[in-house]
Order: C-alpha cells, then structure tokens, then sequence
C-alpha cells in the first residue's frame, strides 16, 4: 500500500513538472528542446499519409458504396463484430424485374424476349459488381485500414511518449539552471543525465518507426495497382456483357405490331431499338467473313455453323438456338442480310448471322 501510495505520489509530481514546463513554454518562460531536422521531416510525412490514407479510404467507399445508409449500416454491422446481411444489388433488382416483365408479356415474344436477355445482363452485371467490391475491400480498403488502427497508433502512441520524455528533458534543464548548492547542483546534473538519456532512446524508437512509413508507401503502390487491376477487369467484363447483350438485341427485325408479329401484318407497330453502328461492335469472327458468306449466298448450298450464343426465337418463321450446338444453314433468295435459313433435324426457321460461326 505504501508502495502505491510512493508511485502515485512520483507519477503525480511528473505529470505536474510537464505541465509546468509546457504552459512555460507557451508564454515563452522556458526554453524548448527542438527535435532534429531528420526527425521533423518523419514526422511530417507522418502525418501527411495517415490524413490521405484516410480520405483515399472515404472516398473509395463512396464508389463501391454510393448510399451512404448503406455505408453505415456496413459500419455497424462491423463495429458489432456480425456478418452484414446479404442483399441484391441494384443491377441485381433491375435485372429481376425485368425478367419478371419478360415472362409476363411471354417469352415467346419479341419484347418479352428482349426484357430477359437484359434481364439476365443485368444480373451478370450485379454479380460483377460484388466480386469487384468484395475484390477491393479486402486487397485495397483492408490494407489502408489496418496502417490507420495499427501502424500508425503506435507511431502516434511513440510520439505521444517522445513528447514526454521532451518535456522531462527540459523541465530537468530548468532545474539545473535553479541549482544553486553543490549537493542540489549535483542531484540536478544526475537527473538531467538519465532525463537526456530517455528522451535520446525514445528519439531514437520513433524515428525508427518513422522511417518505416517507407514501406507502408511501398504496400499501398502493390495495393493500389490491385485496385487499378480489379476495376480493369470489372469494367471490362461489364463491356463485354453489354456488347453480347447488344448483339442479341440487334438481331430482333427493327418493327413489330402490338401482337409482336411482323409489321407487314398490322399497319400498328412498335420500334425496338436496333444495335450501335458496327463501328463500336468487335470485329465478327474470321468465319463470317465476307467470302465465305458471299460464297454460301451464291451457292445453293449448304454449310455447317456453331452457335455462339443462346437465342429465343420470336415467333413461327425463327429457329431457336442453344450455344455451342451446330446447324447446317443456307441462303435463301431475297431473305434479309442479317439472316439465314438455319435446320437442325426436322426443325428449320430463320437465324441471325450474328449469332453464328461458319465452319469451315
């Protein structure tokens, strides 16, 4: 108990020195130790990285996650040490209701095949998205967030003790100058050794952990190309689906009539929107290259084609089509540009050259 009391008693008469010493010198009563220049520049850079890891994670968030309701609710969630609660996502509900629609008005029809196909785009879409967020948050957000909570506490927790052990110094310097006996002047002189002797070691253990905010810069450029990697191959796939998406939109005939049957049979019609110019569409593949084409359209022939992608038809006169099945198709005299006679066994319809590849 005495011991307690002795401590508490030491640590009180400490805390008082540094505050007699600090508000000195604030009125410019007392002289101040000055960290070296090295030491300065650390700490100022330091400081600079902990306040732009900070806002690049703020901001990040504000990119994966636009809501900010949703943003905090992850927070709490977080905070309580629980797993957040998995929902749909945007693209996700979209693409559901559009499906939903598309079955409504039939699939069988023309919008009501449209409505699916952007449906199901639209959920590759959200699915994408969520791999992209997930993919960020823990090879980019984590990192940044783990220097915050832990790297740079305990550089801010050295400092804190740096900023002691300074005032010690000088509070000790203080003292020395007031000595004026031998036996006080002597006392003095031994205080103000280990006081110089601390603050010299804790000096050193920052700058130490200072100069490491060299390697936190090092795993943040790793991180960051991660990032940059991440939305490449995000926003690269989501093209990639809204061109396959574009291909099957385009090859629906440009009008129908309010029962989807062709114009021809009702003076009442519906546009649908054709595909963007061939010009922002891939190159097609070698094999729908205009020689073999010109050639099976001056023919009577026949030619093998593989199915590139799934296709509904939209009414009698089309044949519907299953990705990576093979068909023999032909020409057809008078038959639009954009399509071919198609049979598989007894079944036979028209197909869309897009959604071919002839074989050789």
């Amino acid at each position: 108990m005495e011991f307690n009391v002795r401590q508490l008693a030491a640590d009180a008469g400490t805390f008082l020195s540094r505050a007699v010493q600090f508000t000195e010198e604030k009125f410019g009563q007392a002289e101040k130790t000055e960290l070296d220049a090295h030491l300065e520049t650390l700490l100022i850079r330091a400081e600079s990285t902990k306040h732009w890891t900070e806002k690049i994670m703020k901001q990040t968030e504000v990119v994966l996650q636009p809501n900010p309701n949703v943003r905090m609710e992850g927070f709490l969630y977080e905070k309580l040490d629980k797993k957040v609660p998995t929902r749909a996502n945007n693209h996700e509900l979209l693409g559901e209701c559009l499906i939903d629609s598309g079955h409504e008005f039939g699939p069988g029809t023309a919008y009501g095949s449209a409505l699916i196909k952007c449906g199901e785009t639209e959920k590759l879409l959200g699915s994408a998205e969520k791999e992209f967020i997930h993919s960020s948050a823990i090879n980019f957000l984590t990192p940044f967030r783990n220097f915050i909570e832990g790297d740079f506490k305990t550089i801010s927790k050295e400092r804190k003790l740096l900023q002691n052990k300074r005032l010690d110094l000088d509070a000790a310097k203080n003292r020395m100058k007031k000595a004026r006996v031998a036996d006080a002047r002597s006392a003095a002189e031994t205080e103000l050794r280990i006081a110089q002797s601390e603050f010299d070691r804790q000096a050193e253990i920052t700058r130490l952990l200072l100069e490491g905010i060299g390697s936190t810069h090092a795993h943040h450029l790793h991180c960051l190309n991660d990032f940059v990697d991440a939305q490449a191959a995000y926003y690269g796939q989501c093209y990639q689906y809204m061109v396959n998406l574009q291909k099957q939109l385009g090859s629906f005939p440009s009008t129908f009539s309010n029962n989807n049957q062709p114009a021809s049979s009702s003076s009442a019609s519906v546009s649908v929107p054709s595909a963007p110019p061939a010009a922002s569409l891939p190159a097609p593949p070698p094999s729908q290259a205009s020689p073999a084409l010109n050639e099976l359209r001056s023919t009577s022939g026949t030619r093998k084609a593989r199915v590139l992608y799934d296709y509904d038809a939209a009414g009698s006169s089309e044949l519907s089509l299953l990705a990576d099945e093979v068909i023999t198709v032909s020409s057809v005299p008078g038959m639009d540009s954009d399509w071919l006679m198609g049979q598989r066994g007894n079944q036979k319809g028209k197909v869309p050259i897009t959604y071919l590849e002839l074989l050789n």
